[in-house]
């Protein structure tokens, strides 16, 4: 007879389970959402923490890097100071919603002029007033097992709830600015729905942003339903505080002839997982799935995608650039699915890693599972220095070896962010960008890798391959 052998709680495991029994019946929403918090809890409980032995987590031990859970945040101080929060996006006339420690501040956002065809209103509100279509759509435009979003769905707190009307164009970017302010570690568990019509346009901003002396943690999800015909841009960017654990889910089913361009950046946060997964559900669907990370220190980022073709003829595009100093360490993890019939699909990822210390990490593991036959679907990846060809040539045009390598490395994150429709978004994103090069400490030059062999087959002149990382694009079938 076979013994069954469970796995101890962790602490945090334990201080999970603990405020989930206590704060259960208080949590917004009715009878239908009260089960599927429940039913999300309880696989939780069943799997724990992901660990190095899940596949999907292999490179981000939650288990192991989450040491504790903290409390789920209060109810923000009426003098927290906020009002700068999402800055960055300031010079391109976003309408800003404030949610201030996971609560959503009406008082200081933008909610006057709404264009026509465009409704807004808080998660917790609209839960609590038991608004039966959005009890139903929660958890169920992608459907997915995953524990950092079985996680959210139990505790899902305040968020923001979008419709826009078919056939509107909305000019207007609109900004979900999450800021962290207590003194005291806590939790958030932010959830968004955004109802897209057909033929409609948006751009979506997203911003999360914190204190640095605090370890506080923010496990958010954002559903994404797109219309047929519509158009949409989201970008997301992190800017966390140094001790701060950050999981960050997007669900995005994109209709027939759809579009959808998300891109993210991340430059904070000690560790931070972003997850993907999107299902092109209708024919001609399209989605470009771009991220940029610059790291230093010890931080740790885990870029995740998991993209589904379900339907013929759907095209897909993600491109992964990391910048990683010190002893940093940056994950990329690309998963293409073609589903039985799903024939003519066009599916290519990318994953490209610049190393400038000989202590930084990159780990890539990009896969193609295809059950279709008449598909083009390929994926490479690749690590290394910057170039010191190129750096030479700069630098003798007369810039000091901090600006040449800041030039460079510009240019190499600059590739991700060439997808956004909006020029102002785009300078906000490589204005984040120069601001992280602009702190970087005096140093020696970055490493030279041991070949100095040309990484042409990336399509990245800037840098130089190392070891025998690199692939190239490996052909999936055609």
């Amino acid at each position: 007879m076979n013994a069954e052998i469970k796995p101890m709680k962790t602490a945090a495991e334990l201080k999970l389970a603990a405020s989930f029994a206590a704060m259960r019946d208080t949590l917004p929403g009715g009878a239908l959402l009260a089960a599927r918090r429940l039913q999300a809890f309880r696989h939780f409980e069943a799997l724990g923490l992901p660990h190095r032995r899940v596949e999907q987590w292999k490179y981000t031990d939650l288990r192991t890097l989450m040491r504790d859970a903290a409390p789920l945040a209060g109810a923000p101080s009426r003098q927290a100071a906020a009002a700068s929060a999402g800055f960055s996006f300031a010079s391109a006339g976003a309408r800003r919603l404030l949610f201030v420690d996971g609560t959503f501040a009406a008082d200081q956002s933008d909610l006057g002029g709404l264009e026509p065809g465009l409704s807004i209103a808080a998660m917790a509100t609209a839960l609590a007033d038991g608004d039966a279509a959005i009890e139903a759509q929660c958890g169920d435009v992608v459907p997915t097992d995953d524990v950092a979003v079985a996680l959210n769905t139990a505790f899902m707190g305040d968020g923001a709830v979008i419709r826009v009307a078919d056939d509107a164009r909305i000019d207007r970017p609109i900004h979900l600015a999450f800021v962290f302010t207590s003194p005291t570690a806590a939790a958030m568990f932010p959830r968004s729905l955004i109802v897209v019509g057909q033929r409609a346009r948006l751009t979506l901003l997203e911003s999360f942003e914190g204190p640095d002396a605090v370890d506080y943690q923010v496990n958010g999800a954002l559903e994404l339903v797109i219309g047929n015909g519509a158009s949409v841009d989201h970008v997301k960017v992190g800017r966390e505080g140094t001790q701060a654990l950050h999981l960050s889910s997007v669900m995005a089913r994109i209709g027939a002839g759809a579009t959808l361009v998300d891109v993210g950046l991340t430059i904070g946060g000690a560790v931070v997982r972003n997850q993907l997964f999107v299902r092109l559900a209708g024919e001609d669907a399209r989605l470009t799935a771009n991220s940029a990370t610059l790291i230093r220190r010890r931080q740790h980022v885990d870029t995740t995608l998991a993209i589904d073709h379900a339907i013929p003829g759907g095209v897909s595009r993600a491109l992964n650039k990391a910048v990683l100093d010190d002893e940093s360490r940056g994950v990329f993890q690309g998963k293409i699915t073609v589903a039985p019939g799903a024939q003519k699909t066009d599916g290519k990822m990318m994953s490209q890693a610049l190393l400038l210390s000989e202590g930084a990490e990159a780990d890539h593991k990009p896969e193609l599972e295809i059950f279709a036959d008449d598909v083009q679907c390929g994926h490479g990846a690749t690590a290394g220095a910057l170039d010191q060809d190129l750096l030479f040539y700069v630098k003798a045009r007369g810039l000091p070896q901090k600006d040449a390598e800041a030039l460079l490395i510009s240019a190499f994150v600059g590739e991700a962010f060439e997808a956004i429709e909006c020029q102002d978004v785009k300078d906000a994103l490589m204005a984040l960008a120069q601001q992280w090069l602009a702190a970087r400490p005096e140093g020696p030059a970055p490493f030279i890798s041991g070949n100095g062999r040309a990484a042409k087959s990336a399509g990245n002149p800037l840098i130089v391959s190392r070891g025998a990382q690199p692939q190239g694009p490996a052909g999936g079938s055609e």
